[in-house]
């Protein structure tokens, strides 16, 4: 990961967020170093992977860590953490646990990044789990966290005509419940801005990448084919209080300056 030093400008005055999983085995091996190349390149949150949840392969002794230490790291480098992601069957095994790690680690959200649902699961196994998540969210909300839902390419595929991300927009509870949205379904001719303008309000934060529709790639941000001032101004009315880049880290640092000099 090269440094590229950090600007100043941020769209919608929101510190520009990065996700930790696609450095985390960086992260498992050096988490001050990490941090520092991170905080370097014009980062200045971090969008944690739940060490307990994801486990040893993904963050190596970082699971051992108390999570008081992790945030005590993170601050350290200048960087806030608001978010973390966490599995289903953790959350399912062990929600107050979580819920005492995430106080720890300073959390305002809590972000659920998958079912871990078979390939072959039926619309009513969908149905069923964003029932169960919503009973989750109750918990969660009452401890003083948001709640959100990330999505990845298999809600927008259909199932019996129905598309999965109109059926967990249809079950979980607003009220409880918002999405983080993972603008990656481009590549599948998915925008953001169109659930944005169909759902406002029901949006927490965003998963921030980029696709060249012309080389069917992905792209550093701003290099592809999403329209990012189209995006922005719609997240304006959807919710979104943050965003995180989760992209090849080569890809990170040109992917901050862009954003940093973005106006919207």
């Amino acid at each position: 990961m090269a440094a590229s030093g950090p600007l100043n400008a941020d769209p919608l005055d929101i510190p520009l967020g990065v996700q930790v999983y696609p450095v985390r085995h960086e992260f498992a091996k050096d988490i001050a170093g990490t941090l520092r190349q991170l905080s370097a390149m014009g980062y200045q949150a971090l969008e944690m992977c739940s060490t307990k949840g994801y486990g040893r392969e993904d963050f190596g002794e970082l699971v051992d860590w108390a999570p008081a230490r992790i945030r005590e790291r993170i601050e350290a480098a200048g960087l806030k953490c608001p978010s973390c992601h966490f599995g289903f069957r953790e959350l399912q095994a062990q929600l107050d646990d979580r819920i005492a790690y995430s106080h720890q680690l300073g959390l305002k959200q809590m972000v659920l990044s998958s079912f871990q649902l078979p390939s072959n699961a039926s619309l009513d196994d969908w149905t069923r789990a964003a029932d169960e998540f919503n009973k989750m969210a109750v918990k969660i909300h009452k401890a003083g966290m948001d709640v959100g839902y990330h999505n990845h390419h298999f809600e927008f595929h259909p199932i019996d005509g129905v598309l999965v991300y109109e059926r967990l927009m249809s079950t979980f509870d607003a009220s409880l419940i918002r999405m983080q949205f993972q603008v990656a379904v481009v590549d599948l001719g998915f925008k953001a801005v169109t659930f944005f303008q169909k759902y406002p309000g029901r949006f927490i934060s965003l998963h921030l990448k980029d696709w060249s529709e012309e080389e069917k790639k992905p792209k550093p941000i701003g290099d592809g084919s999403v329209d990012w001032k189209e995006l922005f101004t719609a997240a304006r009315t959807a919710g979104v209080k943050n965003y995180f880049v989760e992209m090849d880290p080569k890809f990170l640092a040109p992917s901050a300056q862009f954003l940093h000099r973005l106006k919207v």
